[in-house]
C-alpha cells in the first residue's frame, strides 16, 4: 500500500484539504485525559499536528518513509516509520504500552489496514475508560452544478485503476467494520456526515487529482487519465484557470470506545 503514495508524496502534501479545527476539539472533548495521542497512517502529518493542539504528545506513524520525509514538524509530534514487519506487541510497546493512549486517529487511511489486527492493537493501546478511537475520510468534492458532472465523468474513468480497498471510501464508510462503542460521532453503518470547506484554485484542484493513487497507477500502465483535453474541460467548467472557488469535500467519521 505504501508504494501507492511514495511517488507522489510531495504532491499529496500540497494538494489535500485541511480538516476543520473543530473536529479535533470535539474529539478532545470526549477523552478524559490529554497526555498521548496516536495518529496512524499519518502521511504528511496534517492530522497529527492538529491533534497536538490538544494533547501533550502525539506519535504519528506511517509505513511510508517518503511520506514521513514530507511531514510537517511540530514540537509535540514524533514521527516513526512502522514497517509492516513489526508485530502487534512491538507496535504496542513502541507507542507507549497497553492502556497508554487517550486518542487514536486515522485520517483517510483505515481502509488500507488489516482491520481485525489493527482494531486489536487499538483496543490494547487505548486508555480504559476515557480513550477514544476516530477514523474519517472524504470522497466527493462539490463545486458547482456546471462542474460536478464533469468531475463525475472523470471519476468514472479512474475506476479500473483503484485498489479494491478503496471501496470503503466510495461508500463513505457505510460498510466499514467498526466494532467500537458509539459516542455520538458516527457508528458502524451510520457514519457522521461532515463537510470540509476549502478555498481552492484550479491549479490546486489539478494537483489534487494528480495525487490520486488511481491516476498514478494508470500512468504506470501507460494510460494518461488527465490528458490536455480533460484538463481543458475541467478548466472551462471551473470558470477559468485563475478563479479561486469555495468548494466542499464530503466527509464522514466513525468514532468510539472499546467495547466492554
Amino acid at each position: 500500500m505504501a508504494g501507492l503514495f511514495d511517488k507522489q508524496a510531495e504532491v499529496y502534501l500540497d494538494a489535500r484539504p485541511n480538516y476543520p479545527a473543530e473536529w479535533y476539539s470535539m474529539l478532545a472533548d470526549r477523552t478524559l485525559s490529554h497526555s498521548l495521542a496516536w495518529d496512524v497512517g499519518t502521511g504528511n502529518g496534517q492530522a497529527a499536528i492538529a491533534v497536538a493542539e490538544h494533547y501533550k504528545k502525539v506519535i504519528g506513524t506511517d509505513v511510508s518513509e517518503a511520506q514521513l520525509k514530507c511531514a510537517t514538524q511540530h514540537p509535540r509530534v514524533q514521527y516513526i516509520q512502522t514497517p509492516l514487519s513489526l508485530s502487534d506487541d512491538e507496535i504496542v510497546s513502541l507507542i507507549g504500552g497497553e492502556g497508554s493512549v487517550d486518542l487514536v486517529t486515522v485520517a483517510q487511511a483505515v481502509h488500507w489496514f488489516d482491520l481485525p489486527k489493527f482494531y486489536s492493537t487499538v483496543t490494547r493501546l487505548l486508555r480504559k475508560p476515557g480513550g477514544l478511537f476516530a477514523v474519517w475520510g472524504y470522497n466527493d468534492i462539490v463545486v458547482s452544478p456546471t462542474f460536478d458532472p464533469v468531475m463525475k465523468r472523470f471519476h468514472a474513468t479512474t475506476l479500473p485503476y483503484w485498489n479494491p480497498n478503496i471501496k470503503h471510501i466510495f461508500d463513505g464508510y457505510q460498510t466499514l467494520p467498526f466494532p467500537f462503542q458509539d459516542v455520538g460521532l458516527g457508528c458502524k453503518g451510520k457514519p457522521l456526515q461532515l463537510d470540509i470547506p476549502k478555498q481552492l484554485s484550479f491549479e490546486g484542484f489539478i494537483r489534487m487529482l494528480k495525487s490520486w493513487s488511481a491516476v498514478t497507477t494508470a500512468k504506470e500502465k501507460g494510460v494518461d487519465l488527465l490528458p490536455e483535453d480533460m484538463v481543458k474541460d475541467f478548466e472551462t467548467a471551473w470558470g477559468g484557470p485563475n478563479l479561486v472557488r469555495s468548494v466542499a469535500y464530503k466527509a464522514f467519521m466513525l468514532a468510539g470506545t472499546p467495547l466492554e
